[in-house]
């Protein structure tokens, strides 16, 4: 696994190869069932919540009016879901330890 960059499926689907000895196949099918299932989740109004890791939380956003920075035109923005991720305590100590 590459330590800087962007992880990766195939990059999960290789840690999950060594580390728990299933084909690179399995492995791979694995990881798209776990992201299907959590995009499915969210898809039917449900937040997730992975302990230790964090929480996905869907949140609906009201109609405003925004502004075009560049030109100052006031733009209608409309109302929409949007997902946003809580990183847990644990989560927040690791990323401040540097390291998992």
């Amino acid at each position: 696994m590459r330590m800087v960059g962007t992880l990766t499926r195939a990059d999960l689907a290789d840690t999950i190869n060594r580390k728990m000895g299933l084909s690179r196949t399995d492995s791979l099918q694995l990881v798209e069932a776990i992201l299907r299932h959590l995009c499915e989740s969210l898809s039917n109004g449900q937040n997730v919540k992975i302990s230790g890791f964090g929480s996905f939380i869907l949140r609906d956003k009201n109609e405003r009016i925004g502004r075009n920075p560049k030109t100052g035109v006031e733009v209608p923005i409309t109302s929409r879901r949007v997902v946003t991720f809580r990183a847990s305590q644990l989560m927040k100590q690791r990323i401040q330890e540097g390291g998992a």
